[in-house]
């Protein structure tokens, strides 16, 4: 067995042993009893502690030591050298982590994600506040570990984005910012409204289950190598593209909320079960960055299910699954009643328009905790008080306000940010899908969703992280990330829906 055979056998290993980690943390949202916490937490620490020590043991540093040789003599080919270049960044960072600080913090995020259940149902941030200061603890000592240069958010930011960094983030969204405010306010100045209330029915939880299934299986979800379940925050994980777990929660009288987080979630699962299986458990079989998997969702979810092509295709399969409560409506009124401009205090509820600003308040109080500049005790003042100065709303409530996410509870501090980085990225690649595709809303208005999932799958998805975010989105749309082409796109879609000059 060669040096890179050896290296791909860990790796391989490594993530076996992951994949039973993920399927604890599926379990802990989806199944397990409330009083199994305790026990699910030693588990996943146990797990994280033995995945930490065999990735960073001095044999596989050893293996990574020799290929540079064999890396310089040009004996690796371009996968090969993708597998040695991230898996020797990956090592380089996870080494500067000791096991007892990994393991910790693993425990910390299995007890806070059940707690952050508790405090989210009690609507009380108190029960949560001791598990997020030690989060926050923790979180700063590994980004005191990994190092950085100019911000310590830069760190974290780093695990989930690959070379991003505030002074790249801070710019464009303060143009995103900018010109989203000047929208809303125009929207909200034309005082008109789509008559959503119209759709608030009784849908029965069973047949809007039915419904979903159909949208995800027309999009090109393998149903036979994936999930979809319920969870109390719509999450998608899975351990290969055979294995693809996705989640969603239910309102019996809002069926588009459900339907829109399963579309979403649904374009998180193609993308998972578009990487090459014979890659699996290795950089090559991995997606490139948390941005660029936000931007396969965001395709899905607003590009196309938000479009009027869609619903065009899909109300005849609504009024199907709800004959009887559903048989007045039209696809124009289902349209605009998907994207009627009205700001609201759930980030996962909120408009295309209003959405970013939801992501923004939260990257700017991230940033200002990791940096000492808020107190842990403070945020759901601060909370409030941001959500009324960019979105006019006040929270009533702790679980209305800084408590509706799971994200701190699971440690995932420098994940917000890829949501509007997904935005902007899916906006650039739309653009690159509608020229290379110049039937694509015809085809949606057909159901005929598989040319765009393959073309997704051909440009984005079969490359692993061969190409960093940006080198990708450079080679596949002809231009750098930037802000553009997705506000060019919401200006021009919610210009001609709000009658705006």
């Amino acid at each position: 067995m060669t040096t890179y055979e050896t290296l791909i056998k860990r790796l391989k290993e490594l993530h076996v042993l992951g994949s039973i980690g993920g399927i604890l943390s599926w379990d802990q949202e989806t199944m397990m009893p409330l009083r199994g916490g305790e026990m699910r937490a030693e588990q996943v620490a146990m797990i994280s502690s033995m995945s930490h020590e065999r990735f960073v043991s001095s044999e596989v540093g050893d293996l990574l030591e020799k290929l540079k040789e064999a890396e310089g003599r040009g004996e690796l080919d371009e996968e090969q050298a993708v597998n040695v270049r991230e898996t020797r960044r990956s090592y380089e960072r996870d080494k500067k982590l000791p096991t007892d600080l990994v393991e910790e913090l693993a425990r910390t995020r299995s007890i806070a994600q059940q707690k952050w259940i508790e405090a989210r149902k009690e609507s009380n941030f108190k029960m949560f506040q001791p598990l997020l200061e030690k989060t926050i603890s923790l979180k700063k000592q590994v980004a005191e570990l990994y190092g950085y240069e100019d911000d310590i958010y830069d760190a974290l930011l780093d695990t989930y984005e690959p070379g991003m960094t505030v002074a790249q983030l801070d710019p464009m969204f303060a143009e995103l910012r900018g010109r989203t405010v000047k929208l809303v306010e125009a929207i909200a100045g034309t005082r008109k409204t789509f008559g959503v209330a119209g759709l608030k029915r009784s849908y029965p939880l069973t047949r809007q289950a039915s419904f979903e299934r159909e949208i995800a299986e027309a999009f090109g979800f393998d149903f036979k190598a994936g999930r979809l379940d319920l969870s109390a925050h719509p999450f998608c994980g899975g351990n290969a593209p055979h294995d693809v777990r996705m989640t969603t929660r239910r309102d019996e009288h809002d069926p588009l909320s459900s339907l829109f987080s399963v579309m979403h979630e649904t374009g998180h699962g193609l993308y998972g079960q578009g990487l090459e299986a014979k890659h699996s458990g290795t950089p090559m079989g991995s997606s490139i960055s948390l941005g660029i998997h936000e931007s396969q969702s965001r395709t899905w979810e607003n590009l196309v299910g938000r479009g009027r092509p869609f619903w065009t295709y899909a109300l005849p399969r609504f009024k199907a699954h709800f004959a009887g409560i559903s048989d007045d409506l039209n696809s124009e009124e289902v349209y605009f009643a998907a994207n009627e401009v009205k700001p609201s205090l759930i980030r996962v509820e909120a408009d295309e328009v209003t959405y970013n600003l939801h992501i923004i308040l939260r990257f700017e109080i991230e940033r200002d905790f990791m940096n000492g500049r808020v107190e842990v005790r403070d945020l759901p003042e601060i909370w409030n008080t941001r959500m009324q100065e960019y979105l006019g709303l006040t929270p009533p409530n702790d679980a209305l306000g800084v408590l509706q996410d799971v994200h701190w509870s699971m440690g995932g501090i420098g994940y917000f940010p890829t949501y509007t980085l997904g935005n902007l990225y899916g906006a650039q690649f739309f653009e690159a899908a509608r020229k290379a595709l110049p039937e694509l809303d015809s085809q949606i208005e057909r159901g005929e969703f598989l040319p765009l999932r393959e073309w997704l799958r051909e440009n984005i998805h079969c490359h692993g992280k061969r190409f960093r975010a940006t080198d990708l989105i450079q080679r596949v749309t002809g231009k750098p990330p930037t802000s553009e082409a997705f506000l060019t796109y919401m200006e021009t879609k919610f210009g001609e829906l709000y009658g705006l000059g």
